[in-house]
């Protein structure tokens, strides 16, 4: 069976291939990414010469190249993470939002309807439902209600998908995820972005009051709960994916500085940015109860992990910060991949 995986280079993307290859060694995973700014082939150096890992450098929305890779390669399914991802991003300029996660994600629709694909897993995002206040948390039925460019574009290609479904018959299956951590992380997300700095004694820039709470999710374990859907899921349905560890930003970033033995006084507050959401909190009971998945680490694991692979691969990140790693693909894979 083929697989094709969209962003498999992004932080979730790459875990995800690494995951498929080691516990699915049986498919063939396909791997389209455009290598935009936070696309990172050098996080899949591991597979090098693996036959079981195509990579494929192209954009979701070009229409025949999507096509003829569903055809050309006999895609059983489909795991849809490409998308343009990080908030603040999308408030400088959210055009490029909508083009890639709700035009892009409606073009992969169509053509897996066409190609007859028999199952397409749309992973999103918890910011889709908007902000809750302090108690509670957000289950498969609450009100979509993004607040920024980038929640609204996920909730836009959330509901393509659904409708997809419902409207042509096509297996699709939304999942919804609590915020990721862990391993080739893009640093400009919080806990990279904090580790790397702290780890240069530079400041540590905090929203606000730093009292916004997020649940997190350790990306291996967000990786286990999509093949789960992939191979248990309902047609039509939600799943909400969450790590049940909620943390108020503040408090992470102390917790970061502990760990890397650094002073508080790092810690610099900065303008809170526009509409910034307060608290998410994710119910996973649905995908508990019907499909039996849980999170197999604490946080405390998994961020004292986290921040110890940072520490040992001051290479990667160093890339990262100075562009080097777009050279990646130029130098050693042009010519080499693709199908």
């Amino acid at each position: 069976m083929n697989v094709l995986v969209t962003g498999g280079c992004g932080f979730i993307g790459s875990n995800l291939v690494r995951h498929l290859r080691a516990e699915r060694p049986d498919l063939t995973v396909v791997n389209l990414d455009l290598l935009t700014y936070a696309g990172n082939l050098e996080n899949l150096r591991e597979l090098e010469g693996d036959p079981g890992h195509v990579f494929v450098r192209g954009d979701i929305g070009d229409r025949e190249l999507v096509e003829s890779l569903l055809e050309r390669h006999r895609i059983d399914s489909v795991l849809h993470l490409a998308a343009e991802s990080h908030v603040d991003r999308s408030i400088l300029g959210p055009e490029l939002f909508v083009r890639t996660n709700v035009l892009g994600t409606q073009i992969l629709l169509e053509a897996c309807y066409r190609k007859k694909v028999r199952r397409f897993v749309m992973v999103s995002t918890d910011e889709v439902y908007g902000s809750l206040g302090p108690t509670g948390a957000f289950t498969e039925t609450s009100p979509i209600q993004p607040s920024s460019p980038y929640s609204a574009s996920k909730a836009s290609s959330d509901l393509l998908a659904l409708a997809f479904h419902h409207t042509f018959g096509l297996d699709v299956v939304v999942t919804r995820c609590s915020n990721n951590y862990g391993p080739y992380q893009f640093p400009e997300k919080l806990i990279p972005l904090m580790v790397v700095n702290a780890l240069h004694d530079e400041a540590l820039p905090v929203y606000g009051d730093g009292g916004n709470v997020r649940d997190w999710l350790h990306v291996e374990d967000h990786c286990r709960a999509l093949v789960t859907v992939l191979e248990q899921g309902r047609a039509g349905e939600v799943y909400n994916i969450g790590g049940g560890a909620e943390q108020r930003n503040l408090d992470l970033v102390r917790m970061l500085l502990a760990t890397l033995r650094k002073p508080e006084s790092l810690i610099r507050f900065v303008q809170d940015r526009p509409g910034h959401d307060r608290r998410y909190a994710i119910d996973p009971a649905k995908i508990r109860t019907e499909l039996g998945w849980r999170p197999r680490r604490t946080f405390q694991q998994g961020l004292e992990a986290t921040v110890r692979w940072y520490v040992d691969n001051p290479d990667w990140w160093k890339h990262v910060k100075s562009g080097a790693y777009r050279q990646y693909y130029e130098t050693q894979y042009r010519g080499r991949l693709g199908g």
